[in-house]
């Protein structure tokens, strides 16, 4: 990893074929798209080197250039299902940059759905992910969940309601102030840092030191 100037790559996932919320990544908010928001905010960093959408659809290519982000190459269909997980599309990436001939020294995972972002707050994030190196597996973005995930129910294979986590059927505990359980987190897109050594030493995204 080179410490003047580190190659540091934002990779925005852009596929096309949601159910939920059809070509939801060109839906508009405030006249852009969101995905022109994450470029837009990749643009801004002072430390991203280069930005790449990995996309399947030619028109979210088209898109993404139009806004100021590399398209490539064009994501495989295989890889681009409801089922896909990010580090098949990920290792997809670094396929690519390994065969360019240069691996990037840090991946900044930005998703569209996350659209509103601050620079210096990403540039932060980054700093810190460049200096924590050693040890660190992956760098995650959440914010505090408003109830704690212990205070939440599941429906059990009867149609009973148990509490997560510990299966039981008796729910009176959960009615204690929140106070009493642990504080919960939700993981929110806002930025998320990969480090691509680890990903190919492991065969994992995240790993287990987060």
């Amino acid at each position: 990893m080179s410490q003047v100037n580190p190659y540091v790559v934002a990779l925005i996932p852009a596929r096309s074929g949601s159910k939920g919320v059809q070509n939801k990544n060109l839906r508009l908010l405030q006249n852009r798209s969101l995905l022109e928001w994450s470029i837009g905010a990749a643009n801004e960093s002072q430390l991203i080197s280069r930005i790449v959408v990995s996309t399947n659809s030619v028109d979210y290519a088209q898109a993404a250039k139009h806004a100021g982000a590399e398209v490539p190459f064009l994501r495989p269909e295989s890889i681009s299902q409801d089922k896909s997980t990010d580090l098949e599309f990920v290792k997809h990436a670094l396929d690519f940059f390994r065969a360019e001939g240069e691996i990037p020294d840090l991946l900044i995972h930005l998703r569209p759905t996350t659209p509103f972002r601050d620079p210096k707050v990403m540039d932060q994030a980054i700093l810190d992910g460049l200096q924590r190196r050693v040890g660190v597996t992956s760098i995650r973005s959440v914010h505090k969940m408003s109830e704690s995930a212990y205070k939440s129910f599941e429906i059990s294979d009867s149609g009973a309601l148990v509490s997560t986590f510990t299966k039981v059927r008796e729910l009176d505990p959960a009615n204690e102030g929140r106070q009493s359980f642990p504080t919960t987190y939700s993981p929110n897109g806002y930025i998320d840092l990969l480090y691509p050594d680890f990903i190919h030493n492991s065969g994992l995204l995240h790993g287990n030191n987060v």
